[in-house]
């Protein structure tokens, strides 16, 4: 609390009693202290989608709502690459099991903004740790990836604005609690 500025609060609940968009400021400060802590939480995540989900119902775009669970059908661009982020990471973990530092550890905050500089790199390292995984763990993350980048449809971008970064970030919290629910047996 000692970093938060002193009239922010007053600005969130001002746009709450009057109906207008969060302030930038709240998304800005959320997004500086998931860089900080390279950790996207419960809460950060659902102040990020509050700002996004906000800020389009009243500007009437068309872009889709962030629901509170992966969407698969999700394609936005940065939404995706912070769920291809969230795989990548996963699939270090199990490749090196008890490891200290993940790719979250060293390149959350350059991968958030500048996708095209960090992305390749991850994806080599990926090869590196699919090899250590049993055939059907592979094929399992093989597939996911494959379905993140069919939506893809551009190239990486080069920089991501801060909005894009908040997307990036709920992305990445979706997926990575996705790996934590438990699978339906009907659907297999």
């Amino acid at each position: 609390m000692d970093n938060v500025p002193p009239n922010l609060a007053g600005d969130v609940i001002t746009s709450i009693l009057d109906g207008t968009p969060y302030p930038q400021t709240l998304l800005q400060q959320c997004i500086r202290r998931i860089r900080a802590e390279q950790q996207v939480t419960r809460a950060r995540a659902a102040i990020l989608k509050a700002c996004i989900n906000r800020f389009n119902r009243l500007h009437n775009k068309t872009e889709k709502e962030i629901l509170m669970a992966l969407d698969r059908s999700n394609t936005n661009p940065a939404y995706r690459l912070g769920r291809l982020f969230a795989v990548l990471e996963k699939i270090q973990e199990e490749a090196n099991p008890g490891i200290n530092a993940t790719i979250r550890d060293r390149f959350y905050g350059a991968v958030s903004a500048t996708p095209i500089t960090v992305f390749p790199q991850l994806l080599k390292l990926k090869n590196h740790h699919l090899a250590k995984l049993n055939p059907g763990r592979k094929i399992n993350f093989e597939k996911e990836i494959g379905e993140i980048f069919d939506d893809l449809k551009d190239d990486l971008p080069a920089h991501l604005t801060l909005d894009e970064q908040a997307r990036f970030a709920v992305g990445y919290y979706h997926q990575r609690q996705d790996f934590f629910k438990k699978k339906d047996n009907d659907k297999q």
